[in-house]
Order: structure tokens, then sequence, then C-alpha cells
């Protein structure tokens, strides 16, 4: 790869699952380590970026946001430009940055990045949207490289069963990786750290495909004559 070009990662995901912590706390317990860079989405502000900032995580001037003015779905699947532009802006201005961390704003399962803006991409589910979530399925889930399933300190308040949810969310995404994750616990941070540091060096080492995120899910209707019809759009 070119000297300015870093490894991009996608963090994808409802509104509220914990993304922006969850960047928080990759950028908490890497930043000794790796040169890092974030890039927010919002729909009309910047509120995403200015908490990080405030939270103190990296220099600020590592953390910008886009606006993206339109679904956010949009902004990193289907015309990428404004944050292609953010990150290599990013990249030129703190050349060489090992990794920026793309975060997409709230949306819903059917969330995927463009293999044009990211390189992998993360996932977030959190355990306070309910228990079912992770067996719903959906392109964010079934196709991400990395699903979290997060903030699992609450899971006794909310009444999920959390190894439940970790086994449907496997199934879901045929044994790709799914990690329990509270910001909380040591371990489970270990192992979302340990993951960005083995991806990243599978982008570098060229042993890794950005994933396309292809159709839509399939879903169904019933017709005018009451027979169900599946398709995709």
């Amino acid at each position: 790869m070119p000297d300015t070009r870093s490894f991009r990662l996608g963090v994808a995901g409802p509104v509220g699952t914990g993304k922006s912590s969850l960047i928080a706390t990759v950028c908490r317990e890497l930043s000794a380590e790796l040169r890092l860079g974030v890039i927010t989405n919002d729909i009309y502000t910047d509120e995403d970026a200015r908490l990080l900032k405030a939270a103190g995580v990296l220099d600020p001037e590592r953390i910008r946001a886009v606006e993206t003015g339109a679904c956010p779905h949009t902004a990193i699947r289907d015309d990428v430009t404004p944050n292609l532009i953010a990150v290599e802006d990013l990249e030129r201005d703190f050349a060489p940055l090992d990794v920026v961390l793309v975060e997409s704003g709230g949306d819903n399962l059917t969330a995927t990045f463009s293999p044009a803006l990211v390189d992998a991409q993360i996932f977030v589910l959190d355990v306070a949207g309910g228990g079912d979530v992770a067996r719903k399925g959906g392109p964010g889930i079934a196709r991400a490289d990395l699903l979290i399933v997060n903030k699992t300190d609450l899971a006794p308040y909310v009444e999920v069963d959390v190894e439940q949810m970790v086994k449907d969310a496997t199934a879901a995404r045929d044994g790709k990786p799914v990690i329990a994750l509270s910001r909380k616990d040591p371990a489970s941070v270990a192992r979302l750290t340990d993951w960005v540091r083995s991806m990243r060096y599978a982008v570098h080492a060229g042993n890794h495909t950005p994933v396309d995120p292809g159709p839509m899910a399939p879903h169904s209707h019933t017709g005018e004559d009451g027979e169900v019809i599946v398709h995709t759009h």
C-alpha cells in the first residue's frame, strides 16, 4: 500500500448500540501503539465527533465529522464520496496513519459499507435492543467481518441471555466471528483489540478481501391473490 494509505475500518449498527463508545475504547487501548484517525457520520450534526473529542481519546484534529445530509446507509454504501474524501484528507494531513475508523450514522440491520470506502467492517448490536435481534439476520449482521454484541454488563437488567444471543448471532453469520463486549470487561476489550490488530495485518499482507455488501436482504409480501412473493430490490 502507499505510505499514506491506512487500514480503513467501518463501524455500523443501529442507533444507540454503542458505536461511538466502541471507537473510543479502541482509541484508548491502541493509541499508544498505532497511529489512529476517526471519521464520524451524522445526518445534520457533528455530535459524535464532538463527544469523541471531549473524551480525550485522540488528538482532536484526528477526529473529523461528515454531515451526510442523507440516510446514513447512503453515505457508507451508495455514494461514499464525502466519506472517502474525508478519509483521504485525514490520511494526507497525518501521514502515515495506521488505522482510520469510519463510524456510520445509526442505521438498521441492512447497513453495510462499500468496499470502496473500507477494508473491513464491524457491525454493532447491544443487549438492550433485545436478545432476539441477533437471529433476525440481515446484511449488517450476516456480512460484516466482525459482529459485536455490546453492553453485556446490562444483560441482567434487561433479562437477556448473552450466551444464547451469541449463539444466535454465530448461526446467523455461518460461524464468522462474534464478540460479546463490555467496555468494563478487560478480557472482552482485549479480544476486540486483538481482532483489530490481526485484521490490519491481514489487510496489509493482502490476505483479506473487503466484503461486497451485495443486494439487499430478501423480503416478502402477499400478492393480490394471496400468494407470498419473496424478492429483493
